[in-house]
């Protein structure tokens, strides 16, 4: 059975590992030729992927269209009191101009002590760590604790930029820190390979209600209830599969939930899925299972 899902693993990511073949924010990160540019969107797309798809690309643009043409410089410059005016009209669901504001200003002084977000990230990285569990930790932890009072002026609010910042022990799955890793580390058509300090094989697979409920299809995890524990999971799961690069399957997973192609608690079952035959649909999910939401 785990040879007849890996091979119709590979077929799906295959069939995604394209560019453009799906709306998604890594293709405006894409955009950008330098690597330095590439990192700071990156982080702030992946920042801000939560809600509708639209949504997110154009709260996305708008905010890229602040910083201009050369983004990391921006940032490297940033300064709250003179370009913040810019940011104070953009809206993300919950998230206001200033939290914005208070992202950019902590990408600033990141820059400053580590050179690069990979180098203020791998201080807290430990070569020998089986995932990136310690160093997300670390690295919320570390970059809550720079100074914010240029861009809030007192105590930060909540959520505030603090919802940029998640930490593994706090037992959000840490979505948005994971897909913005995955971009960094990972290299192919979709992934960008920036990052030289962290191994593939460390990654933890970016949890979302798609890929919660393709998971529970492919039987990836037995858990129920979305956080860390259920990404760490699937991702042990993957790593059987694909030992060096164990969240290889992720964009495509995504994306096939995305579509709607997975049957896992709906009346179609596997009827419109390309993993028909590895798979196994569950009766359909009651109306407060089907609400349940990773925390991010």
């Amino acid at each position: 059975m785990t040879s007849t899902l890996k091979a119709k693993l590979d077929e799906l990511y295959a069939a995604f590992d394209l560019e453009h073949v799906v709306s998604d924010p890594i293709w405006i990160v894409r955009r950008f030729r330098h690597p330095a540019d590439r990192e700071i969107v990156g982080f702030c797309a992946a920042a801000l992927a939560f809600g509708r798809v639209q949504s997110v690309l154009n709260s996305i643009e708008a905010l890229v269209a602040v910083m201009g043409d050369r983004p990391a410089e921006f940032v490297r410059r940033f300064e709250p009191e003179v370009h913040g005016a810019a940011l104070f009209p953009l809206v993300h669901r919950w998230t206001r101009g200033v939290d914005l504001v208070a992202l950019l200003w902590l990408l600033r002084q990141m820059l400053e002590r580590g050179g690069s977000i990979e180098g203020f990230f791998a201080e807290g990285l430990h070569h020998d760590a089986e995932t990136v569990q310690d160093a997300l930790e670390s690295f919320s932890t570390r970059a809550m604790a720079l100074d914010l009072t240029e861009a809030y002026g007192a105590p930060p609010p909540k959520p505030g930029v603090g919802y940029f910042f998640s930490r593994p022990s706090s037992g959000g799955a840490c979505k948005r820190l994971n897909l913005f890793l995955r971009w960094m580390v990972r290299i192919d058509r979709v992934d960008l390979g920036l990052w030289s300090r962290v191994r593939p094989s460390q990654l933890i697979i970016p949890l979302d209600t798609h890929v919660i409920r393709v998971g529970r299809c492919l039987r990836l995890t037995k858990l129920t209830s979305p956080g860390w524990r259920m990404a760490a999971d699937i991702t042990r799961s993957l790593r059987a599969l694909e030992p060096r690069d164990p969240v290889r399957y992720d964009f495509s997973l995504c994306h096939l939930g995305m579509m709607s192609a997975c049957g896992f608690g709906t009346p179609q079952k596997d009827s419109r899925c390309p993993l028909k035959g590895a798979c196994h649909p569950a009766p359909r999910l009651s109306r407060s299972q089907a609400r349940r939401d990773p925390r991010q």
